[in-house]
């Protein structure tokens, strides 16, 4: 069921007028649960049962760690919970992968038998990279939380039942369900309570849905049409220019999809009581690539930061030892996306750019030069933009691989700027693309740090507050007009495929 569906908009209503009657306050989390499950299972009935499956291993194996008294049962009853986990994600997301491997390199695999035939044509249950990294939070949080100074049970109900339908709630809630924001337990759990209409945050529900429909409506979906051509073999019958401008285009629009996503995500949670993470942090004006990483997929890049490159060492144990984990915990982020060499590389290629800004931003930590000229606030805007146009740029060529998930497709595309070089650019395609691509460059603009300290000069930041909030209300009452008027046509949000 697509948020941006006629059928979601009346699932939702009846689930809001449902869940908020006076005479149902007691039975609000069964109602989510129950809604939840039924906005799953409603294109696909049969995957149910692998949510259904994991909601249980992680309510039993969860309950086992926070019951049990003696640290090595807590410790093991986590292990059982993880590798179940890790299990369930590797044989559906990376079965056909592996089975692939192994057929090309034996001469007993055929792929006609019933195993190997079956393996090859799993189903990829939609959103099981979400619910199994919620569901390994969950056991993560529960040992910590056990063997913290100041231990508690607060996750976890003493009775098993209560804690079955928390942890329902919890994997299952549908605005995050599909495609994040990553929940984890230590902040999530703790909101589950009763909620009142009255303590709805309008602003916030408003803001965030028509802001994230915009990005995935009026931006998302009508870059699609123009991005499409970069698809194998359409390029080759663009010129450099245009085919730079569409892969533009591309990274404006993989933002606005799942911007747009976490958005809405963020909206109807909070309409419903809850605050889910923010996911975005305006990434396009980063200026280095970790900065970049601690404003694109926020809930993805917190979660490995927290549960993989933290218990790896982190940056404690040695340079070496920190490039090796930043290779690891990126190749493995890009895995996560999907079972394809393409996402090994993407998450490769970011590794490599993360070690190489660690060693270089390490030559320069020299004593400061105290007689050295304070650099203007206008040249740190220069620098800062051309900053800015490099990781962007960096960024955009590592979205390549999603767009060409076959890697040859991807190394045929770079062949093809070189190729087609005197090919004049295409105007009617590239125009489009600029006026869509607009709003989101806009929407960066305000929040450059730069800029912000020229605001702030010469008293200009009261008056870009005020004039701020003007053209705020002004740019929401455009945005809905655009989604009522300009949508393109109707797509599944990209991120669904991971």
């Amino acid at each position: 069921m697509l948020f941006n569906s006629f059928t979601f908009l009346v699932f939702f209503i009846i689930t809001f007028f449902i869940y908020y009657l006076p005479p149902l306050q007691g039975w609000q989390l069964p109602i989510l649960v129950l809604a939840s499950l039924i906005f799953y299972s409603w294109s696909a009935p049969a995957l149910l049962i692998l949510l259904v499956i994991s909601i249980l291993i992680n309510s039993a194996t969860s309950f086992q760690v926070a019951r049990s008294l003696k640290k090595d049962k807590q410790i093991f009853w986590a292990v059982v919970g993880i590798a179940i986990n890790i299990s369930i994600l590797s044989l559906f997301k990376y079965g056909a992968l592996l089975t692939h491997i192994a057929i090309d390199n034996t001469k007993f695999a055929n792929p006609e038998s019933g195993i190997i035939y079956l393996l090859l044509h799993l189903p990829l249950p939609i959103g099981i990279s979400f619910y199994t990294f919620e569901g390994i939070s969950l056991l993560v949080d529960v040992l910590a939380q056990k063997n913290s100074p100041t231990p508690s049970d607060s996750y976890v109900s003493p009775n098993f039942f209560q804690h079955l339908l928390n942890t329902s709630f919890f994997i299952a809630f549908f605005p995050h369900l599909i495609a994040g924001p990553i929940l984890k337990a230590k902040h999530f759990y703790p909101q589950i309570s009763p909620k009142y209409i009255r303590d709805i945050p309008w602003n916030i529900v408003f803001r965030s849905l028509v802001v994230g429909y915009f990005l995935k409506m009026v931006i998302a979906d009508n870059l699609k049409d123009y991005t499409f051509w970069i698809s194998y073999p359409y390029y080759y019958g663009f010129g450099t220019i245009t085919n730079l401008v569409f892969l533009f285009g591309y990274s404006i629009q993989i933002f606005a999809d799942f911007a747009g996503y976490s958005l809405i995500a963020i909206g109807l949670a909070a309409s419903l009581g809850y605050t889910l993470p923010d996911n975005f942090n305006f990434p396009y004006i980063s200026r280095s690539l970790s900065e970049f990483w601690r404003r694109w997929h926020i809930s993805l890049s917190t979660w490995l930061r927290d549960y993989l490159y933290f218990p790896l060492g982190g940056n404690r144990k040695g340079k070496i030892r920190t490039y090796l984990n930043l290779m690891v915990v990126m190749t493995l982020g890009g895995l996560w996306h999907g079972a394809a060499w393409s996402y090994a590389v993407w998450g490769i290629y970011h590794g490599l750019g993360l070690a190489a800004e660690r060693f270089f931003s390490s030559l320069q930590k020299f004593p400061a030069d105290t007689t050295q000229k304070e650099t203007s606030i206008w040249q740190q805007l220069i620098l800062d933009i051309i900053k800015v146009i490099f990781v962007f740029s960096f960024g955009s060529l590592g979205w390549l691989l999603f767009k060409l998930p076959r890697l040859e497709e991807a190394v045929y595309f770079l062949g093809a700027l070189v190729k087609n070089i005197g090919l004049k650019p295409t105007w009617s395609y590239i125009l489009p693309v600029l006026i869509f691509s607009l709003p989101v460059v806009v929407y960066h603009i305000p929040h450059f740090p730069t800029w912000q300290k020229i605001m702030k000069k010469d008293n200009l930041g009261k008056f870009a507050n005020n004039a701020g909030r003007i053209y705020q209300d002004i740019a929401i009452g455009i945005m809905l007009a655009l989604i009522l008027l300009n949508s393109g046509s109707s797509k599944e949000f990209i991120y669904f495929q991971f």
